[in-house]
């Protein structure tokens, strides 16, 4: 099969068309032929030695997937109710960037009805993430305020709909006036410009100065001590990433005071049976709503995986090229064939 390798730690360049033999499903497991891969920011750490492989999962980049099942664990596909040549995308530990991918059957989902390859391939890994950040962890509920640290990344397009769907209030921040009027664009119902504003003051603004249920933040480092002093009574800040620094000061009387939580988690070493119930918790909430309409993907580019271009060996290179850039709005894809 076709696949990309991290030919060694570095930049977009590093990764290479290669061919590798097809994998085999285990107990438990599909093999998917892989029609589209979603690229996201941890593929990003991962190929500059930021972001270690799991043990026993492929060292192949990419973590969501979307193809058609093309065999597995007879068993375990029967008891999800799915069978072999059923369109799904999967979460995965790795191993996405490939025109085949083995999967755990319990992290698989049914392609969305109405929806392309390249949609599904967008949806497992942020999904995923929010469901399990912003309504498990940060307990949303009908009513409340997210505030969400930018806005118009592939978690940020999410988190705003599932939100809104939900019945929350949605604030998001970004780096630039297009980037706010995109986010308005899809469902939120306020957008800060972080770089002309400071968030937290025009978060209690926009609270009548009672401050946000629940921040989804990415950045971590210096904005958790802002993200402390915006929260309200009893407020959730949900730390998914580090991308400001590991080392957060803040001001530990507010938490005491208002009874704030600060939790966080990374999804990439959670078992199995944890991912597989979150997919069970998207299937019956969220698909519903993909399917009509209320929550949709949102994707910026797509490229042909293995494809050169503008002087790098592979459209996953020029992908990663985009992302760092971060001047994309959404998801950006791979495809295969």
């Amino acid at each position: 099969m076709k696949c990309i390798e991290i030919r060694e730690y570095g930049a977009p360049e590093v990764l290479v068309p290669a061919e590798r033999p097809i994998p085999v499903a285990g107990a438990g497991e599909v093999l998917i032929r892989v029609s589209a891969s979603g690229v996201n920011r941890p593929d990003v750490l991962q190929r500059t030695g930021n972001y270690p492989v799991p043990p026993g999962a492929s060292d192949l980049p990419g973590l969501e997937v979307a193809g058609v099942i093309e065999s597995g664990d007879a068993a375990a596909l029967a008891a999800a109710s799915l069978k072999v040549g059923d369109r799904v995308c999967a979460l995965v530990a790795g191993g996405g960037y490939a025109e085949y991918c083995v999967a755990p059957v319990a992290q698989c989902l049914p392609v969305p009805r109405g929806l392309s390859d390249v949609e599904a391939a967008s949806l497992p890994e942020t999904f995923f993430t929010v469901w399990s950040n912003v309504f498990d962890r940060g307990r949303l509920q009908p009513g409340e305020t997210l505030l969400v640290q930018g806005g118009t990344s592939g978690i940020g397009v999410t988190a705003i709909q599932m939100a809104r769907a939900a019945g929350a209030t949605v604030i998001v921040t970004a780096g630039s006036d297009e980037k706010c009027a995109a986010a308005l664009a899809l469902g939120a119902h306020h957008a800060i410009n972080y770089k002309a504003t400071d968030f937290a003051d025009e978060a209690r603004r926009l609270t009548d100065g009672k401050g946000v249920d629940v921040i989804l933040d990415m950045v971590a480092g210096d904005y958790v001590k802002r993200e402390v002093e915006c929260l309200a009574e009893d407020g959730r800040l949900v730390i998914i990433a580090v991308q400001g620094g590991v080392q957060s000061g803040f001001n530990a009387g507010l938490v005491l005071r208002r009874r704030l939580t600060i939790t966080g988690s990374t999804l990439r070493p959670r078992p199995v049976a944890f991912k597989g119930a979150i997919a069970q918790a998207l299937q019956a909430r969220v698909w519903p709503w993909l399917e009509d309409g209320t929550v949709r993907p949102v994707i910026h580019s797509v490229f042909a995986a293995t494809e050169a271009g503008d002087g790098l060996p592979s459209g996953a290179a020029r992908a990663h090229a985009l992302m760092q850039s971060n001047q994309h709005i959404g998801k950006i894809v791979l495809t295969w064939g």
